[in-house]
């Protein structure tokens, strides 16, 4: 040896995480509770959240009644705060050192802006909970619904959403897009979908036409509610509903959120563009596995490990 020092290469790969954070239709009575009463991290987010929110938040989404979980106001925050304490958890138990991406649907952006640090967790509630009083002060101002288009493609869905003057409110995965509008315009899109020979057309059970232009009073107002709130550049690659691709500057993350009370949401294209990204394994943080599903569909080769519970972090 002649005093140099030689090191072996080193080969060993770094894995690359991104988080999926689920969105409104994914609430149960009892979210939350295991992680509250597991983890430290987890009970000072709840806690805080019942603070902020000025209501028997924990009560609700650990007891329910499911009622009064599935409405917007209740829900947006329930699963807001899920998301966010799940990732709290895997975070400091040293499980996300490769955490590359995240994404979110509908509500889901948000959380997923709140851990990429465009806000912090309290400024991304304040956010949530004010965003799901205006949109459930839109629903309760309109006869509003919505159904899944199941077997159609995007251009049969057009069509159908054109000729029953409805609009396109979610692109989930091949074979699955779900229309939003008028009550009575909905049934008539799904009796069109019908003899144009559409698999199924299945009108949901919700409050109201969500991601339609019945939201635009909600829109106009979460646009103000914003403007006077600092949003900083994303701290991990973030992905928007609005558009299926990323953004990076504050004012545009702003406009996203805007817009996306109205337009259609492009969980599909997030998530493809998200896994060109050369992401090895994805999180879904939140209740049951509805993303985790769409990604099957999307695309096979994409790997999605679901968090619920706190027995899931097999920590």
């Amino acid at each position: 040896m002649n005093g140099q020092v030689y090191f072996k290469p080193n080969n060993h790969k770094i894995m690359k995480i991104g988080l999926l954070f689920s969105g409104q239709g994914a609430q149960q009575v009892g979210m939350g509770k295991s992680l509250y009463d597991n983890s430290a991290v987890a009970r000072a987010l709840y806690d805080e959240a019942e603070k902020t929110l000025g209501w028997e938040f924990k009560k609700i989404c650990f007891e329910g009644p499911a009622e009064t979980l599935t409405e917007t106001r209740v829900c947006q925050p329930a699963l807001y705060v899920q998301g966010y304490a799940l990732y709290a958890i895997l975070k400091e138990a040293g499980k996300l050192s490769g955490l590359t991406a995240v994404a979110g649907l509908s509500l889901g952006e948000l959380t997923a802006l709140a851990v990429a640090g465009v806000f912090d967790f309290s400024t991304g509630l304040r956010l949530v909970a004010e965003r799901g009083r205006l949109m459930q002060e839109a629903c309760d101002a309109t006869a509003g619904g919505m159904a899944a288009v199941i077997g159609a493609d995007e251009a049969q869905v057009k069509k159908i959403c054109a000729e029953s003057d409805v609009d396109m409110a979610n692109l989930n995965c091949p074979g699955q897009i779900v229309i939003s509008g008028e009550k009575s315009k909905i049934e008539k899109a799904c009796e069109i979908a019908k003899a144009m020979g559409i698999k199924r057309a299945v009108p949901l059970v919700v409050a109201g036409a969500y991601h339609s232009r019945l939201m635009e009073p909600a829109r106009v107002k979460f646009a103000a509610f914003m403007k006077n709130i600092e949003f900083k550049k994303p701290q991990l690659l973030a992905f928007t509903n609005t558009t299926g691709k990323q953004v990076f500057d504050p004012a545009e993350i702003k406009l996203a959120l805007e817009k996306q009370v109205v337009s259609p949401v492009l969980f599909e294209q997030n998530l493809r563009n998200a896994a060109a990204l050369g992401i090895d394994q994805f999180y879904e943080c939140g209740s049951g596995n509805v993303l985790a599903g769409f990604a099957k569909r999307i695309d096979p080769n994409i790997k999605v490990i679901t968090y619920n519970e706190y027995a899931d972090l097999g920590l």
